[in-house]
């Protein structure tokens, strides 16, 4: 049994180098891999990135920027939240017709349902309440502002001076 191992590896000649790299990436695929589960990874598009506090504190600040508009207070409403639309699927049995979403496998037995459009939120109106509210200068950069941030027109934005 002694003159087994290097009878065997003399008649490997050349390639073993090869079978010593072949043998450790067999070791190396048998090592067990991480056992961390993987988190749910987040909802991704606009709908879940979107912060109605958040925009309206940044809005905010930045119409306090402006020259005479001092202390500024933003409150935002919406038409809808968002969200977004999934594919689906029509099956006909007989005389009644079901809708299935279309679903895509993520692997380990996860599915996911086909997404075909992302929504971003709809703004209804905005109400701006600031100290120079009732300066006509300072009224129409903030009411620019607020158009130009959320695509609101001006009918649909109110600037009145803060009390």
């Amino acid at each position: 049994m002694k003159d087994v191992w290097p009878r065997a590896w003399k008649a490997l000649g050349k390639y073993k180098y090869a079978v010593i790299v072949v043998l450790a990436g067999v070791l190396l695929l048998l090592l067990p891999a991480g056992t961390k589960e993987q988190e749910e990874p987040a909802p991704a598009g606009p709908a879940a990135e979107f912060d109605l506090d958040a925009l309206e504190r940044r809005m905010e600040e930045a119409l306090s920027q402006i020259k005479g508009a001092g202390e500024v207070t933003v409150v935002l409403t919406l038409k809808n939240s968002g969200g977004r639309t999934l594919a689906s699927d029509w099956e006909e049995d007989g005389e009644s017709r079901r809708e299935t979403v279309v679903t895509v496998s993520q692997g380990s037995g996860r599915t996911e349902p086909v997404t075909v459009q992302e929504n971003w939120p709809a703004f209804q109106g905005a109400l701006v309440v600031c100290t120079g509210g009732g300066d006509p200068e300072v009224k129409l950069g903030i009411l620019e502002s607020v158009s130009a941030l959320t695509g609101l027109r001006s009918n649909e934005i109110a600037i009145k001076e803060r009390k």
